[in-house]
């Protein structure tokens, strides 16, 4: 939250302009920068008009509270005003979304979406993003949990017309998401009077949600157990069994014994982590244990959030990431399960935290703080970036430093790659993350690999897996630079060039262009085959054929692996990134990129001299390998 003050005050300090000075000070000192031109603009323009219409409606002594920052999320609604109500005397909270659109039409396939002039894309309909915001706010504010009816919201269009902007109301539908406009201002007055009394002041409300812990409701619990263990395919097996029962035991002792206890489950590509941890939440929201899901990966978070809650769209926001816990309460969370925890980073901060946040605090500690029962999924072969401290040591220590007990569950049986333990074995042996050195790969019933003399031959090949009905891939180690998105329409730029053959990465935004899919879907959409997608893309998520281009980071010479840093344009190494680490990392990309195929892997390099290792090691050419066609 930015600001908070009664109406009548906010009234006075808009009109001598110190508003505006407070907020943008705050806006700096909270985030480390000020704000841009035009969310000054919108403040100065949208704010006066509430206040105006506050006042009006003889509600000065609401209070009033500006750019309210979501708990466990980075979204703030521009003001939440607290009050009481004028018929049940109860804390009432009225979420306003401000506009200063004239006009906006639906979209003509999704009434939640709305074309606007100054944007070349569709946005949200401001019905539904307030409405959002307000069950957001139910599912996540202890202070509202159980009491959702005090929660309502309002889209303020105050420059519209009702002929501009009529369209967007075929979504209205409850109390949480309303449309007035300037013309209809007379109703919004009336609207406001119906949820908020002029006879009492709001001070005590605001203090009330405030002072709300940040918990999952039951509700959403009751909500996710539901959706989340209707999902037949998530069955559990041995190994994976004994750590999910690991995991509950801990979580009913820590319950009884007011004592915390940290589970480490660790195991490589495939073998279920991530099935455990649904397993997990879904059991852990039917016993009424609150709990979230958290990573560090966006594109795997919105694959989870896509997978557990496509149904649900309120069971989506228990999937967080692994900064979202720097101001959290200690303890407030019965469990909190962090996937891909080889993704830890040294701290939380970034160039947007707040300065009082900015204190060096270790992330595992936070994730260790917040919950009675800290559980981490881990593979320490897929740490492949610089600061990237989710091991197994550096969490046990961290619980040691605490007193806390550790327990650490391995997971064995491979799920990935066909379920051939012995492929898993060949690729770690191969980069030389296990001692031993490489072995000839010995073909068995589970697991197909082939090396390809060219990209475009890796590529004719993934198509005709395609054809046949399989999912398909290509992917690549970081040696080529990554340009600048496109302008929607126009071609996405060739950046992986090896010869005559040029193909783009994938997209790093969150939107499609040009027919490719958001980052985030690279590895699920049909449409990203024709990118070559990144070690950061495709951390996570498997597919049935996997092509892999190795690049000149990463040589065989001399009867042994050798990596180049210079080669690598992986903007996360520095200059100050040891060479050792640069080593350890190349190659655990590589791993990962080699585990992703679930029938088959085709591999390319494009250094002659690997290329030829490379065959000796597996076997032979793809035009050898007929019977894989």
């Amino acid at each position: 939250m930015l600001f908070r003050a009664s109406a009548k005050t906010v009234a006075v300090m808009a009109l001598d302009r110190s508003l505006f000075l407070h907020l943008t000070d705050n806006f700096a000192h909270m985030h480390g920068y000020r704000p841009g031109a035009s969310e000054v603009r919108s403040w100065e323009r949208s704010i006066p008009v509430l206040a105006a219409a506050l006042d009006d409606a003889g509600l000065g002594d609401v209070e009033v509270m500006l750019e309210y920052a979501l708990p466990l999320n980075s979204k703030r609604a521009d003001v939440v005003l607290a009050g009481v109500h004028p018929s049940t005397g109860e804390p009432s909270y009225v979420v306003v979304e401000l506009k200063q659109w004239s006009q906006a039409l639906p979209h003509e396939d999704d009434a939640t979406l709305c074309h606007v002039d100054a944007y070349a894309h569709p946005v949200l309909n401001p019905i539904e993003q307030v409405r959002r915001y307000c069950d957001y706010l139910v599912n996540f504010n202890g202070a509202v949990a159980e009491h959702g009816h005090r929660v309502s919201g309002v889209a303020f269009l105050h420059n519209a017309t009702e002929f501009g902007v009529t369209g967007l109301r075929e979504i209205e539908r409850d109390g949480r998401g309303l449309l007035f406009t300037g013309e209809r201002r007379g109703a919004f007055l009336d609207h406001l009077r119906s949820r908020l009394s002029d006879r009492h002041p709001g001070a005590r409300a605001a203090d009330e949600l405030l002072a709300g812990a940040t918990v999952p409701s039951k509700q959403l619990m009751s909500v996710a157990a539901e959706e989340v263990r209707e999902r037949q395919q998530f069955v559990l097996l041995d190994e994976q069994q004994v750590a999910y029962r690991m995991v509950l035991n801990a979580v009913e002792k820590a319950k009884h014994a007011d004592r915390k206890e940290v589970v480490i489950v660790t195991g490589g590509p495939g073998t279920g982590k991530s099935v455990i941890a649904l397993q997990l939440l879904g059991e852990l929201y039917r016993r009424g244990i609150p709990a979230l899901h958290a990573t560090g990966s966006q594109s795997f978070t919105k694959t989870m959030r896509k997978v557990a809650g496509s149904r649900k769209r309120e069971v989506q926001d228990l999937f967080k990431y692994f900064n979202s816990f720097m101001t959290a309460e200690k303890n407030s969370l019965g469990a909190l399960i962090c996937d891909e925890a080889h993704r830890i980073r040294e701290t939380s901060a970034n160039r947007y935290t707040r300065a009082e946040h900015r204190t060096g605090r270790a992330q595992i500690d936070e994730l260790i703080d917040v919950a009675y029962v800290p559980v981490f999924f881990l593979d320490e072969h897929q740490v492949v970036r610089p600061g990237e401290m989710g091991t197994v040591a550096d969490i046990k220590a961290a619980a040691a430093k605490r007193d806390i007990p550790c327990h650490v569950v391995p997971l064995d049986s491979q799920f990935r790659c066909g379920g051939s333990d012995a492929y898993l074995r060949w690729v770690v042996r191969l980069l030389g993350l296990e001692p031993g050195g490489p072995v000839v790969w010995e073909p068995d019933d589970r697991m197909q690999l082939l090396v390809a003399d060219s990209p475009r031959e890796m590529e004719a090949f993934l198509e005709a897996r395609r054809a046949q009905g399989y999912g398909a891939r290509m992917s690549a180690g970081y040696c080529w630079r990554w340009s600048p998105e496109p302008k929607p329409g126009e071609p996405l730029p060739p950046d992986v060039v090896i010869g005559d053959w040029a193909r783009p990465w994938n997209l790093r935004g969150d939107r499609s262009v040009s027919g490719a899919p958001p980052a985030a879907l690279w590895a699920t959409d049909p449409a990203g085959f024709g990118q070559v997608g990144c070690v950061y893309t495709a951390q996570g998520f498997e597919y049935d054929w996997s092509g892999v281009i190795i690049g000149p980071d990463l040589l065989w010479r001399g009867g042994r692996w050798i990596t180049d840093r210079t080669a690598s344009k992986d903007p996360v190494f520095k200059k100050s990134t040891p060479d050792a680490d640069v080593d350890r990392l190349i190659r655990n990309t590589y791993k990962v990129l080699l585990t992703r195929g679930m029938v088959g892997t085709i591999v390319y390099s494009t250094d002659r001299e690997t290329r030829e290792k490379l065959r000796e090691l597996a076997g032979g050419r793809l035009e050898r390998q007929p019977s894989t066609v």
